[in-house]
C-alpha cells in the first residue's frame, strides 16, 4: 500500500517526493494554519507517530482549509476526500445530535483533563455517540479553555447589556442568547475575523487564545470575564476504510498515540491563553469582570437550557435526559470528574 487517499489530491494540494517502497503515506487535513495552537499539537503528534513507526508512516498535511470543510469534515473523512482530520462535530448540519448537545454538559468542570474524562464518561454510556461516529476512528478528544465574551465596540458589564447584540456562538448558547435579548448566530471560527472586521459580527463567546490565534485582538477591544462552560468532543478522526487499509502495526501505534495527541492539545491549550491575553493586553483591549450575581443567574440559565435541550432530542428518538443526568451527577464540587455511569 502506497497511499490512502485520493490520487487527486496531488491536483488539489501539489504532490510531494514518490512515497518509498514499505512506507505508508497518509494525508492529514485541518482547516487551521500551521501557527495555530491546534496545529502545534498536531505536528507534536505528527512527529511522535513518524519517530515510533520507525519511518514506515508519513504523514502529509494539508493546512488552511485546503482539503476539509469545517463543517464537513466528517462526511469528507467517511468517503476517503483526506485519510485523516480535525473534525468539528459541534458544527455538524446533522447526524450529531448528541454531541452537539452533550457539550453542554459540563457547568462546574474546569481543566482540559476533566472535560475529556467527562466525554469518556459519557461515550461509554452511550450508544448513540459511537451511532454518530460510525464510519469513523476517533484519535484524539479535545476539550478547551473556558470561554468569555469578546466584542468590537459595546462593553458589556451585564447580561442585560447584551441585548441587541450580533454574536457568534455554539449551538448550546443559541436559546440562551435569545431569551438574554442578543441575536446569536453558529458560524465556523475561521469565518469570525472577517464577519468582526466587518461588523457584521457585534462579538463573539470564544476563549483568551483566539486574541492571538484568531488575531480577534485586532477587531475587537474588549472582553468580558463571564465564565461560560466548555465541553469537550471528538476533534481528530481517521477514515474507517483508510483504518482498514493500515497495516495492523500501524493501528495499533495510532491507537497507543492517542493520548499523546490529546495531551499536546491541552498543552497548547493552556499556553495560548496565556499569550492570548498577552496580545489582548498589548492591542489595547480591556478586561471587564462580571458581577457574582451576574453569573449565577447565567449559570443558572445555561444549565435550565442543556436539560431542555436533552429532553428535545427526543423527537430524533435520543435520550438525551439519560445523558444529562449522568454529565450532572458526575460532577463533584471541585469540578473534577467521577463517571456515575452506574446512575445513567
Amino acid at each position: 500500500m502506497r497511499r490512502l487517499a485520493p490520487l487527486l489530491l496531488c491536483a488539489l494540494a501539489g504532490c510531494t517526493a514518490p512515497v518509498p517502497d514499505g512506507v505508508t503515506e497518509l494525508v492529514y487535513a485541518t482547516p487551521y494554519s500551521p501557527s495555530h495552537p491546534f496545529s502545534r499539537a498536531d505536528q507534536t503528534w505528527i512527529e511522535h507517530v513518524e519517530r515510533q513507526s520507525g519511518g514506515s508512516l508519513r504523514i502529509r498535511t494539508i493546512w488552511s482549509g485546503a482539503l476539509l470543510a469545517a463543517d464537513q469534515s466528517m462526511i469528507e473523512l467517511r468517503h476517503g476526500v483526506a485519510d485523516i482530520g480535525l473534525i468539528t462535530p459541534i458544527y455538524s448540519k446533522g447526524g450529531a445530535h448528541l454531541i452537539r448537545t452533550q457539550s453542554g454538559f459540563y457547568t462546574g468542570v474546569q481543566s482540559v483533563g476533566d472535560q475529556v474524562a467527562m466525554y469518556r464518561c459519557l461515550e461509554r454510556s452511550s450508544p448513540q455517540i459511537t451511532a454518530e461516529l460510525a464510519g469513523l476512528r476517533i484519535l484524539a478528544v479535545q476539550g478547551g479553555s473556558l470561554p468569555g465574551l469578546i466584542t468590537r465596540e459595546r462593553p458589556v458589564e451585564r447580561l442585560s447589556d447584551l441585548r441587541g447584540l450580533r454574536i457568534r456562538a455554539p449551538t448550546e448558547l443559541l436559546r440562551l442568547l435569545r431569551e438574554l435579548g442578543a441575536d446569536p448566530v453558529n458560524l465556523p471560527m475561521g469565518e469570525v475575523y472577517s464577519a468582526l472586521a466587518k461588523g457584521v459580527l457585534d462579538g463573539v463567546i470564544a476563549p483568551a487564545d483566539t486574541f492571538r490565534a484568531l488575531h480577534f485582538a485586532e477587531v475587537t477591544r474588549w472582553y468580558t470575564e463571564l465564565v461560560v462552560p466548555r465541553g469537550a468532543y471528538p476533534a481528530r478522526a481517521m477514515g474507517e476504510a483508510s483504518w482498514q487499509r493500515l497495516r495492523p502495526e500501524h493501528r495499533e501505534l495510532l491507537t497507543a498515540a492517542v493520548p499523546v495527541w490529546e495531551r499536546a492539545l491541552a498543552e497548547e491549550t493552556r499556553a495560548a491563553v496565556i499569550t492570548g491575553f498577552a496580545a489582548a493586553r498589548a492591542a489595547g483591549v480591556r478586561r471587564i469582570p462580571i458581577a457574582a450575581s451576574e453569573q449565577e443567574r447565567f449559570d443558572e440559565l445555561y444549565l435550565r437550557d442543556a436539560e431542555r435541550n436533552a429532553a428535545a432530542l427526543e423527537r430524533y428518538g435520543i435520550d438525551g435526559m439519560r445523558v444529562f443526568r449522568l454529565a450532572r451527577a458526575s460532577v463533584r464540587g471541585d469540578g473534577s470528574i467521577e463517571c456515575r455511569e452506574e446512575q445513567g
